[in-house]
């Protein structure tokens, strides 16, 4: 198939994150928001939950796999069995929605035990659904190509290759974070089922050679199946925000951080770092500025946070925003320095970060993950050591005190971001590998 040719239908295959703004959801949403403007004919199908994004919601008003069904599939035999009306009924958006927002976290015996049926297809509990999805795709969709988001959604891979015969891509952007939290047996028992189903997958798409290298060592897979596509975002609402060049310099600087309030992204380092640099004589009087998504299972650390922060005497030196939309985050880089989500683990993505940088606002992370390769791209931003406050602070507080270098960094972060991470340049590269695996 050349460039010449008609382009592709895509069924992209993406996984709701049961309620919550997620950027596997936002990254996907640009995706097939891209691709159509190109004229390619892609259609997202959102799987367990229907996605929320910051942005117009493309996804189809179907849900595949829903969460209810396909628990109650896992823990109640009869389920398997019950008849298609009602299925239709428990994969209504509006109840999966519902069961999503009130729902409390699984059990990890009965989420391991329940990923590993998922990941088996028409082998598991849930061969119903692989069967529904299958027969939709064949005979409603028809696509060209089908694009699983993540590999914990592909159980039905081997099925759908066998009747549609078509390439089958799954891109992979943090599986493992979900996998290792696991039981170490049920988590053994997923990989060995994903390395099953790779048999039937044309290609893994990863954003940087980082998250190449590792999956290729947790999954066992061979490294000729995985190629990389630079992760990217729709830039057009952030050029209007004013960076810090257009900017009058403030005489309080404010550093940023959005993203989950978890553990995980590093908020207590972040919070660690902010204290031990304003207790300097010569450190500036910053600000911080806080937003993004509170779970109820991490309202307790959250708060612990912001009780840190009130007893090292700055109470009134830091804001708490909550999970802002598309309008609110344009706002939030508006108002911000410098950012920085000092992450535990090693972030296949860092959507986050391409947003600052888009907003024209420099970047301080850890140097692990997908981050170094971003700062090496898009010059954007400072490194520091991983899980080291003392050095987080130290980077920030050099950053904050160098205007020129903090507009240096900002200048070239925007146009690197505009230039080789914009939703187009994704869309563009993704659309070569599927012309490449067609021919």
């Amino acid at each position: 198939m050349t460039a010449d040719q008609p382009a592709p239908r895509i069924a992209y295959l993406t996984a709701g994150a049961a309620g919550m703004i997620c950027g596997s959801c936002l990254r996907d949403n640009a995706l097939v928001v891209a691709l159509t403007r190109m004229g390619v004919d892609a259609v997202l199908v959102p799987t367990y939950t229907p996605i929320r994004t910051d942005e117009a919601d493309v996804s189809i008003d179907q849900v595949f796999y829903g969460g209810v069904n396909v628990y109650l599939q896992q823990r109640v035999p009869l389920f398997r069995y019950v008849p298609a009306f009602i299925d239709r009924w428990l994969d209504l958006p509006w109840l999966i929605r519902r069961v999503a927002k009130n729902g409390a976290t699984p059990d990890p015996k009965i989420l391991g035990a329940l990923t590993v049926s998922m990941l088996r297809g028409s082998q598991g509990n849930q061969r119903k659904e692989v069967d529904r999805l299958t027969r939709w795709l064949s005979e409603t969709l028809q696509p060209d190509v089908v694009n699983f988001s993540n590999v914990l959604i592909a159980g039905s891979a081997a099925a759908i290759k066998s009747r549609l015969g078509v390439p089958i891509i799954v891109t992979l952007q943090g599986d493992d974070v979900f996998l290792d939290t696991l039981p170490q047996r049920d988590r053994d028992r997923a990989i060995g089922a994903i390395q099953e189903l790779a048999e039937h997958v044309d290609a893994f798409v990863v954003f940087n050679r980082f998250y190449a290298e590792y999956m290729q060592d947790y999954l066992k897979l061979p490294k000729d199946r995985f190629h990389v596509i630079p992760l990217g975002i729709n830039v057009h609402d952030f050029r209007n925000v004013p960076g810090i060049i257009q900017r009058p310099e403030s005489s309080t600087p404010t550093i940023g951080y959005l993203a989950r309030l978890a553990p995980e992204k590093g908020l207590h380092h972040l919070v660690d770092a902010y204290i031990e640099m304003r207790r300097r004589t010569d450190a500036p009087a910053a600000k911080l500025l806080l937003a993004g998504w509170m779970g109820n299972q991490n309202r307790a650390y959250a708060e612990e946070q912001f009780q840190r922060l009130r007893d090292a005497g700055f109470a009134d030196d830091f804001e708490y925003r909550g999970e802002v939309d598309r309008a609110g985050k344009v706002q939030f880089f508006s108002e911000i320095d410098l950012f920085s989500v000092p992450t535990i683990y090693q972030d296949a993505k860092g959507l986050y970060v391409l947003e600052s940088l888009a907003s024209g606002v420099p970047v301080v992370l850890p140097a692990h993950g997908s981050f170094p390769e971003l700062i090496e791209s898009t010059q954007g931003g400072l490194l520091c050591t991983p899980h080291d406050a003392g050095h987080l602070a130290d980077a920030i507080q050099g950053l904050l005190l160098d205007a020129d270098r903090r507009q240096q960094l900002a200048t070239a972060g925007r146009s690197a971001v505009t230039a080789r991470h914009s939703a187009e340049r994704m869309a563009e590269d993704t659309l070569a590998l599927y012309r490449r695996l067609l021919e």
